[in-house]
């Protein structure tokens, strides 16, 4: 870091802590507390700087905490840089994201060690679904310009990263905010055209967002992983409209079947909500129901968790807490039998591997271009490297095989 600043880790003594918030639950809420005392006890000295999703969206409970010491909003690099080499000149610097465009800082994500980059593209959201908190947290939809993400994926390629998934907090409300506007497809377009990168993956696009023009220009262009994540959220469509969703079951199974249509390999993933307020047991089961029989191949389930400041947090019906646990598990389970289930499909197939990192077994472990997770016998130079892998058989839900080609020679870097 700059000015003689170095950083250390979290659970050592430190002259200041910068905590980076999430507030997507009340429960994140306290733990982002939680850890603003941890590092108070492990320097009372120390200055303790709360950054982040809570600090935008709640600044006033961060400062009435003695813990902390500055309260940073988002979009405001210039003073979070201020309250950590030097102290904030205000105890809360936060801007209303609603009413200011905030820039986005940098575009390209990337973590020491890692094959993959990841892309900000988008950053806000205007949905306001009753259940989230994102649109107070992070703004209003601003995106890149397509100009500075093209230069980002020639800087990411010149680094030695061989896959950017591209990603936002709402992918589909891009380009409406630029002037003039751009939509997503014709960013699409031009990356498949223009990015020296040649797997890009396209991080989450709500199923209404997903149109058939864009199912196709992944299809076609050999750029795009085939690789979607819908977020379904639930299941019946009396909760989808209580979650202010912009689309019923019906419509979420068309776009699935329309996707494996155009690419047949395709690996679909969703996120699901379970125990919404007013979900009733019949109404789970009609869930479950419809999620089993859906072509998916892995998704994340979320129980539940009361939100202040959402629509959602004064709905009636709240469903008990241990019934949220128990449908939980039973979709988990469910999840855990579909990731199998795909991987099972490709034993005895070539698949397209970008080669990451060593695993615990000393195999090579991997990435397929349709996101199955594969080990196989490899040297160290092909890390990094996107290889022909011959998938035999299924450990869980890893596919394991061997090597039987590689990509190329091309410009690598370490990591």
């Amino acid at each position: 870091m700059a000015r003689g600043a170095h950083r250390c880790e979290f659970d050592q003594p430190a002259d200041v802590y910068v905590i980076n918030t999430c507030t997507i639950t009340d429960r994140a809420d306290a733990e982002s507390l939680r850890l603003a005392r941890r590092a108070r006890r492990l320097n009372p000295n120390a200055r303790v700087v709360m950054t982040g999703c809570m600090a935008q969206a709640n600044p006033r409970r961060l400062a009435e905490a003695a813990e902390v010491d500055a309260v940073i909003g988002i979009g405001r690099p210039e003073d979070l840089d201020r309250a950590i080499l030097e102290g904030a000149p205000d105890r809360v610097m936060v801007s209303n994201l609603r009413k200011i465009r905030a820039p986005i800082d940098t575009p390209g994500v990337t973590m020491a060690g890692h094959t993959r980059a990841f892309l900000k593209v988008q950053e806000g959201c205007d949905q306001f679904c009753s259940f989230c908190i994102v649109p107070t947290a992070r703004g209003t939809s601003r995106s890149v310009e397509p100009r500075r993400v093209l230069q980002a994926l020639d800087q990411l390629h010149a680094q030695g990263f061989r896959e950017v998934v591209l990603s936002g907090v709402h992918l589909g409300g891009y380009g409406k905010d630029l002037a003039p506007p751009v939509s997503l497809e014709v960013l699409l377009e031009m990356i498949a055209e223009r990015s020296p990168i040649r797997r890009v993956r396209i991080s989450s696009l709500d199923p209404e967002e997903l149109s058939d023009e864009i199912i196709l220009i992944m299809a076609q262009s050999g750029v795009f992983c085939d690789h979607l994540h819908l977020p379904l959220q639930a299941g019946a469509d009396e909760t989808l409209v209580r979650m202010r969703r912009r689309y019923d079951t019906d419509f979420f199974r068309r776009r699935v079947e329309r996707v494996l249509e155009q690419m047949p390999t395709a690996a679909i993933g969703t996120d699901l909500i379970v125990g919404f307020p007013g979900e009733t047991l019949e109404q789970f089961e009609f869930y479950f129901s419809f999620v089993e029989s859906l072509p998916l191949a892995y998704f994340h389930v979320f129980p539940y968790s009361v939100r202040a400041g959402t629509t959602a947090a004064k709905l009636d019906g709240r469903v008990d807490s241990r019934e949220i646990r128990r449908r939980s598990e039973v979709m988990r389970q469910l999840g855990e039998r579909k990731r199998i289930g795909f991987a099972e499909r490709f034993a005895g197939s070539r698949l397209k591997v970008l080669l990451e990192e060593r695993a615990k077994d000393g195999r090579m472990t991997g990435l397929s271009r349709n996101y199955i997770r594969v080990v196989a016998a490899a040297p160290d130079e092909l890390r990094n490297h996107e290889v022909e892998f011959q998938a035999s058989h299924v450990e869980g839900a890893t596919l394991a095989g061997g090597v039987i080609g590689t990509e190329a020679a091309s410009t690598t870097a370490d990591f």
